[in-house]
């Protein structure tokens, strides 16, 4: 019950922007998260499907490197999956998806203390239906967290995406969604009002994330912002997957990544958990400091400066 168990894609994101050749990354948003967390010193498993090729096996040394073991049965004979992601001038990524995803009919999630899903492992047919049968036989047994992570491109008419979503949601503890990913979803909504009807149908913490400008947290008790740190940002891929990543890691220092202390987070006051999405945070704002989803490890977290970071 000492793990953290992370469900969903892994595959290679090929970046390429103005003046820049095109790069070969380790990506997917659960990938990233279980990457996070492992560099974090999480014990963490992850759950996905990459295939025996070269693409595959740079996945497995990536992820493997950094303490994240690979859950049996996530290697198999297909391709590795990829996504190109196009950076704007300001280091914005935008994604075109080529995707394969399913998972084995007998796998399960095992005893997990806290258990991940998001983005596209969540939604996208066939594998998508495995993952909501594993969060709701998790839900109750295992923290479940859940970052919607929209991907437009994939994820088809977003009402349809949305009731898929909000079924996860009811079935998790903690949620993380962009601002950007509500507005795609229901156009016009004012996030914080969507986080408050979010939280009120499980959850017990929903964040909105803002790029930027930082984030907020929503709990029982009230809602209370974080702001960003200035940086110099070298792109924002794997940014939000790193605050999930910092979030989870900041709820696990605090001793509430476990099933048994839901309730204690629920009843929580803003005060309380105000530092561990700070933390979650400056994760996040390092990670948008260096090329790709490469979230830091501790020791890099503490001895970055934000501060002198944002002033080069």
């Amino acid at each position: 019950m000492q793990d953290v168990l992370v469900i969903g894609e892994a595959l290679v994101d090929i970046v390429s922007g103005p003046g820049r050749p095109p790069v070969e990354h380790v990506g997917g948003s659960p990938a990233n998260v279980a990457l996070g967390l492992a560099r974090l010193g999480v014990s963490t498993q992850l759950l996905t499907r990459i295939g025996d090729d070269d693409r595959g096996r740079l996945v497995r040394r990536h992820l493997e490197a950094s303490g994240v073991r690979l859950v049996e049965g996530s290697v198999t004979g297909e391709r590795t999956s990829t996504a190109t992601a196009h950076l704007d001038a300001a280091g914005v990524a935008s994604y075109e998806f080529d995707l394969d995803w399913a998972l084995p009919a007998s796998i399960g999630t095992g005893p997990a203390r806290a258990v991940h899903t998001g983005s596209i492992a969540a939604t996208l047919a066939p594998g998508g239906d495995d993952v909501l049968r594993l969060i709701e036989a998790a839900h109750g047994q295992s923290l479940v967290s859940y970052d919607p992570n929209a991907r437009p491109a994939l994820m088809g008419d977003p009402r349809t995406a949305l009731e898929r979503i909000e079924r996860i949601i009811r079935a998790s503890d903690v949620v993380k969604v962009s601002d950007e990913d509500i507005a795609w979803l229901l156009p016009g909504a004012d996030p914080l009002q969507v986080a408050q009807q979010w939280r009120a149908s499980g959850p017990a913490l929903v964040v909105v994330t803002r790029g930027g400008d930082g984030a907020v947290g929503v709990l029982a008790s009230g809602a209370f912002e974080v702001a960003a740190p200035r940086i110099v940002v070298a792109d924002t891929v794997g940014a939000g997957d790193a605050l999930m990543a910092g979030l989870l890691d900041g709820l696990d220092g605090a001793g509430l990544l476990c099933v048994d202390r839901v309730e204690e987070l629920r009843t929580a006051d803003t005060a309380r958990v105000a530092p561990l999405l700070s933390h979650a945070v400056q994760v996040a704002a390092l990670t948008c400091t260096r090329p790709g989803a490469n979230p830091p490890n501790r020791e890099e977290l503490a001895g970055w400066d934000p501060v002198s970071a944002g002033s080069r």
